[in-house]
Formats: structure tokens, C-alpha cells, sequence
């Protein structure tokens, strides 16, 4: 085996290390030997009524020439604007050759014991597979290589125009053992899938679930298919970091290679430039091309030095102009905020532990968690993350805190303080309620919590405009984190409620799952006809893991997760 070469980035410090170029034969599937365990099944499905009439199929883009073709990994392969109003248009503009690399990075060598045979799946995750393989019908059925499923309406909504939820999913189906959804898919990427296309994407939400997705499958299935697309993909999102600070604009045109900010402001938010440093460094790893790294890095370089955070908290705005914090004052772990803490302690994982700098940045910001933004409600006593604006606490906590029981339970895994695991469980327990006190079973996008002693009062309340559920995966996200590192049968007993409350309340019979705009109404749940990306990506998949009992299914000692949960392997120091 070649040795690794050592690459100082340009922070001083080790780059991560290049893996050997070798050619890679396909992978062996390894399968884990286990007993099956037997649970009780879920609720009757939700009868939504869809229109009687089925959707026209909508067909799927031409494919373009040139497109790329590989090995695949199994035998057997068988219009919306975006949010900023930017449509998908024919092809213009020109194209950022690829580079042509030695040979074939190596996928990650733990991928060769996955996906689990199908044949060993308890009941609890036969279930997961059937909800995959329900929602996975509609989509192909309605919406098949478009961004989102309309389930309800039995039709499809585009965002980017790149077969967002198709990607998504691809590492997915891979763990799920659906070969012959996988296949097709792995078809319609080689097929279909093709970038040079008049489209803006935001850099955030196209790097965590397509560039992620991208190296997620390559790493597990080994084809070097999906390497190629995302490297292509990479190179495209580059001129986003062409701006005076070099932080990067929030959106980039794939085709043309024009990026800015959104029009009503030159601000991006902080989670979405400093949350895309995980895959952007892999894609460096795998293609030898420092630039990817450089660019991140370089970022969160910036960012580490800027004044404006209190205790390690950071404001949730950053001016790509000025390159400076911007709405001081305000500090949150919820939207435009959540993930810079997640990545901070995920890049110091990623990277074999060396970069000190990420964890201290880490250690910081948890301790100002504890001493700014932790409250305790009545009257349960729930331990909950609300929000500090200009020195008033904010008794508010998105759904999307509840990432954060997850992320301090990997650290202290990882060795760092047990009271981190402490306060893992105690905020848990709270995401947990957030779910439990709501007539659906599902948690609210956004709670707030009483604070006050009163008769019959509940400790999660919930406004209306903020009654609805997305299908987000946080929850049970760190359910599987917890169940992971404690062994805890009660985390997945949870996980199962919240499972057959989405069959319960989300399901829609011809085929997905529909967000809902209110889930204290267990009679009417308001179906609001989306299913996003990461139902499929994020929520189905860290089920699927909770329910396992094999720690070596995706073990947290070798992968990293990103924040659409894309595992991508975690490197020795060079």
C-alpha cells in the first residue's frame, strides 16, 4: 500500500490524508449473523384522500450527452422555482473540465459488511423498510427524477431540478438492502443526472444532500459513478466563495458559474457557511484537489477569529462583504445557527481528533449553552435550549434543537467530558415530550415551554403558527445516538412511537408521506402535500439504525455523519 502524503493546509496543521489510489475491485457483502427479535406491529395507516384521478407520469429530463456510466455497485441494476424564485432553464453557459485523477480513490473498507442482510432484519426494522419502500412508490410513481414528492396531489414540486429526494436516498436504499430500488436509481444518476443547467442552488442545502449524498454512495457501494458526479459538482459550486471576505455567497448558478446572495440582503447565515466543511474536505481527500479544503477552511478560519459571540455562541448573519457578524446580540441553536456546533465537533472527529482548534471551539460553545441558554420548565422539570436576544431568554426551542442530545453524546463518546452525556439525556427526555404531549405524537416545529407553576398546565406549548411537522429527522436522530452509546432499550421504544405516529398521521395511501400543519389535531392533521428530501435521507435511515443492535452497522468509531445524515468515514491523522 502507497503512504499517505502529508499536506499542511494552509491553518498550519495536517490536511486530512489522501487515501492510496488503487483500483478497487467491486465490494464483498459481508453479512452479520444475528437473531431476529419480534416486536409488536404499528397502527392502521391514515386514510388520506387523494384525487381519484392518478397524475399524468411526468417523464424525466433528456438525457444529456456525455453522461457519465460505471460498474454498479449490485448485480442486477434494473416546477417549482427555488426559494429564491431562480427556474430551472436549458442548458447554458460552460463547464469546469473534470480533473483526471490516477487511477481510483479507495472507498471506505468498513462499507464491506453493509447493507445488512435482509434475512437478519428485526420486525422494527421491516417496518422501516416497508415505510421506505411506501414512500419510495410514490415518488417513483408521481414524481420520479424530480426534487419532491406532492403526495397528496400525486404530482412533484422542483427546487434545484436535480433529483433531490432520488439522491437523498441513495445511501439509504443502500443500507436498507433495496437493491433493485438502488440500481434503478444508480441508472438514473448515470442516465439523467447531469449539471450543466441554468440553476441557482443554495450552496447549504445542494452540499449537505447532494454533494453529501454523492460521497456518501460512492463510499458504501464503490462505484466510481457517483465520485465523478460529485467531483463535477464540486467544481460548480466553487465561484460561490469568489467574494470579498471569502465567505461564501448563498447561491450559485451550476451552469453559468454566477454566484450571489439572496436579493433582499448580502448577509448568509452562519450554519450554512460553516456547515459545509465536511463534505468539501472529503472531496478533497478522495481527488487529491486542495482547493475544495482550502476554500472551507479558509472560512472557518474567518469565523474563528471574528468578535461577536458570547461565550462561544455566534451570532446567526454573516456579511460576505465585510466578512462580520451581523443582528448582534441574538444567539440560538435553532435555524441559521444549529449546525456550526454540530460541525465543529464532527470536523474534529473527521480529521482523527488532531485539530485541536475545532474541539476547544466546541468545548466553548457548550459551555455557553449551559450558562446562557438552558431553562427548566413546569411542570416536569424538562430540561430545554431557548433562545438569548439582547440579554432577554427566549423560553423557545426549535425542533431543530433536538440535533443537540445527539451531538453532545458523540463527543463524549469521543472523549470529551462525561457530563456532556449527562446533559445529552436530560435534553432527550425533553425532545421526547415534545413529541409525547402533542395528540399526534409528533413534535411541533417549534415549542415553548412553560416556566410557570399552574394547575393542569403542560410543559410544551405550541403557538399556532408553529403547530405543523416537516417529517424532520432530529428526534430520532439522536435516538439512535443515545441508543448507540447507552444500550438503552427505552430510546427505542421511543423511536417506535414516533414511527407508527408518522403511519398513523403522514401517511398517504396511494403512495408517501405528507408534512402536516397541525399535530394537536389527531382528527384532522392537515395534510400539507410535501414530502421533503430527508424523510427519506435523514428520518427513515436513523430509524432503520435505531432499530439495529449491531454497533458495527455503520459503526460511530468509523463514520462520521453529515448533517442530511451522509455517512462519510472518519480518517487516521497522516
Amino acid at each position: 500500500v502507497a503512504p499517505r502524503t502529508r499536506v499542511l493546509c494552509s491553518w498550519g496543521r495536517p490536511a486530512l490524508p489522501r487515501p492510496p489510489r488503487e483500483i478497487v475491485s467491486r465490494v464483498t457483502l459481508v453479512f452479520a449473523q444475528r437473531p431476529q427479535r419480534h416486536f409488536r406491529r404499528g397502527p392502521p395507516k391514515l386514510q388520506m384522500r387523494a384525487p381519484e384521478s392518478d397524475a399524468k407520469d411526468r417523464g424525466q429530463d433528456a438525457a444529456a450527452p456525455g453522461a457519465g456510466a460505471g460498474g454498479a455497485g449490485w448485480e442486477g441494476a434494473a416546477q417549482r422555482t427555488s426559494w429564491r424564485g431562480a427556474a430551472t432553464e436549458p442548458e447554458q453557459g460552460t463547464r469546469d473540465p473534470l480533473r483526471k485523477a490516477e487511477g481510483t480513490p479507495k472507498p471506505s473498507p468498513q462499507a464491506a459488511r453493509i447493507p445488512q442482510d435482509p434475512a437478519q432484519q428485526n420486525e422494527r426494522q421491516q417496518a422501516v423498510v416497508e415505510a421506505f419502500r411506501h414512500a419510495w412508490a410514490g415518488y417513483h410513481k408521481f414524481a420520479w427524477g424530480h426534487d419532491e414528492l406532492k403526495p397528496v396531489s400525486r404530482s412533484f414540486a422542483e427546487w434545484f431540478g436535480l433529483g433531490l429526494t432520488l439522491i437523498d436516498s441513495l445511501d439509504t436504499m443502500w443500507i436498507l438492502g433495496l437493491k433493485k430500488e438502488f440500481a434503478e436509481a444508480r441508472e438514473w444518476v448515470s442516465e439523467k443526472l447531469w449539471f450543466q443547467k441554468n440553476v441557482d442552488v443554495n450552496l447549504f442545502e445542494s452540499t449537505i444532500r447532494i454533494l453529501g449524498g454523492l460521497l456518501s454512495a460512492f463510499h458504501l457501494s464503490g462505484d466510481d459513478l457517483f465520485l465523478e458526479k460529485a467531483e463535477d459538482f464540486g467544481n460548480r459550486l466553487m465561484p460561490a466563495f469568489q467574494t470579498p471576505s471569502k465567505i461564501p455567497y448563498s447561491d450559485v448558478n451550476i451552469g453559468t458559474g454566477v454566484a450571489h446572495p439572496p436579493r433582499w440582503t448580502s448577509d448568509s447565515t452562519v450554519a450554512e457557511v460553516t456547515s459545509i466543511q465536511l463534505e468539501f474536505r472529503e472531496l478533497s481527500r478522495l481527488t487529491g484537489n486542495k482547493k475544495f479544503q482550502e476554500a472551507v477552511e479558509q472560512v472557518a478560519r474567518h469565523v474563528h477569529s471574528l468578535s461577536g459571540k458570547k461565550d462561544g455562541l455566534v451570532p446567526m448573519f454573516i456579511n460576505t462583504n465585510s466578512g462580520l457578524f451581523t443582528h448582534l446580540g441574538v444567539f440560538t441553536l435553532g435555524a441559521r445557527a444549529d449546525s456550526y456546533y454540530e460541525y465543529l465537533l464532527k470536523q474534529w472527529i473527521q480529521g482523527g481528533k488532531t485539530e485541536t482548534q475545532l474541539r476547544d471551539d466546541y468545548l466553548e460553545a457548550v459551555e455557553g449553552i449551559r450558562r446562557h441558554l438552558l431553562g427548566r420548565s413546569e411542570p416536569r422539570k424538562l430540561t430545554f435550549v431557548g433562545e438569548l436576544a439582547h440579554g432577554h431568554f427566549s423560553a423557545k426551542m426549535d425542533h431543530l434543537v433536538c440535533f443537540l442530545p445527539g451531538t453532545l453524546a458523540l463527543g463524549a463518546h469521543h472523549g470529551l467530558p462525561a457530563d456532556h452525556m449527562e446533559l445529552a439525556r436530560a435534553l432527550m427526555d425533553t425532545c421526547y415530550q415534545m413529541n409525547r404531549q402533542m395528540e399526534t405524537g409528533l413534535s411541533p416545529e417549534i415549542a415553548h415551554f412553560n416556566l410557570y407553576s399552574q394547575k393542569a398546565a403542560k410543559d410544551v406549548q405550541v403557538k399556532p403558527a408553529d403547530r405543523h411537522n416537516l417529517l424532520r429527522p432530529e428526534t430520532v436522530e439522536s435516538l439512535f445516538y443515545l441508543y448507540r452509546f447507552t444500550g438503552e432499550r427505552k430510546y427505542q421504544d421511543w423511536g417506535w412511537e414516533i414511527l407508527q405516529s408518522f403511519n398513523a398521521y403522514t401517511r398517504v395511501p396511494s403512495g408517501g408521506y405528507s408534512s402536516i400543519g397541525n399535530v394537536q389535531d389527531a382528527r384532522n392533521p392537515q395534510p400539507r402535500d410535501k414530502m421533503e428530501s430527508f424523510f427519506l435521507g435523514e428520518t427513515l435511515k436513523y430509524l432503520y439504525l435505531l432499530f439495529s443492535d449491531d454497533p458495527d452497522l455503520l459503526s460511530l468509531d468509523a463514520y462520521v455523519f453529515n448533517t442530511e445524515a451522509h455517512p462519510l468515514p472518519i480518517w487516521a491523522p497522516a
